[in-house]
């Protein structure tokens, strides 16, 4: 039986994927998600749905439109395949504790994908994507509320919305006046109110610390490498889902790691 739930997890995580390439394109270019269908940005040849099928259409037509042989980017084929991992991963960590938080956890793994890519692409991350997250975020606490999810309290969840969203606003302020530009954007300060909600303050505070570290790593090697202004804009938000990623997974098992070796220092 749990065979079939990660067949169907692959395979629904995969077409999902192929629509979150479509989010990523349109959203951030004010282009409705339904109309018009599918169709190469450069030629406007309108593909059919052999075109469409995820990955194996990217492999039959070698990675190039089937009309005027421009290049597809590999980034379509890496959602796709990343999306299916991460629904697998949501079954294989959540199905048995609750099923109804698999499901929650697996689309919002989708939704942190596409803000990853849109942020990164386009250094925004729009606002329907926060809503979407939002619900999802308030469904979790509910479940909480109800005991239907045991592994985070729901006061644990509200904790986490209010602190860190009102952190993120004060630094954002802060920093805007002190140093004259903005430090982070409002998808910022969004995604860490609606992410406090769906991990709880202390898998948050994880989140935060692993985003830190990793993304002042990474954009120190960048400015060192590429010599960049002093005010140049880079994406937060990719660090930021990668940090609530491991804690959504492993969140648990750091934290009582973290409570274990400090019991045993004291």
């Amino acid at each position: 039986m749990i065979g079939l739930v990660y067949f169907f997890a692959a395979l629904l995580g995969l077409c999902v994927g192929s629509f979150l390439n479509v989010l990523v394109y349109r959203l951030p270019n004010g282009i409705n998600i339904a109309l018009p269908r599918s169709h190469c940005p450069k030629c406007k040849y309108t593909l059919k749905w052999y075109d469409n099928i995820p990955v194996v259409s990217y492999l039959i037509l070698g990675g190039k439109c089937r009309n005027c042989r421009t290049r597809i980017p590999i980034r379509y084929t890496i959602v796709e395949i990343g999306n299916a991992l991460l629904w697998v991963a949501s079954v294989a960590m959540f199905w048995n504790q609750s099923i109804p938080m698999a499901c929650i956890n697996a689309v919002a793994l989708s939704i942190l994908l596409t803000m990853t890519c849109t942020d990164f692409e386009y250094l925004m991350v729009p606002d329907s994507l926060q809503i979407a997250l939002g619900v999802l975020a308030i469904a979790t606490l509910v479940l909480s509320a109800t005991k239907v999810d045991t592994t985070v309290t729901w006061y644990s969840r509200a904790i986490g919305a209010a602190v860190f969203g009102f952190a993120f606003l004060v630094i954002s302020v802060i920093f805007e006046k002190k140093a004259g530009v903005e430090s982070m954007g409002g998808g910022d300060i969004k995604l860490a109110t609606v992410a406090g909600m769906l991990l709880g303050w202390e898998r948050m505070l994880g989140a935060m610390l692993i985003a830190t570290v990793v993304g002042s790593v990474v954009l120190l090697i960048v400015r060192k490498t590429k010599k960049s202004e002093k005010h140049t804009q880079y994406p937060f938000v990719p660090f930021m889902v990668l940090g609530i990623v491991i804690m959504m997974f492993f969140g648990k098992f750091l934290i009582d790691g973290y409570m274990n070796l400090m019991t045993g220092w004291m």
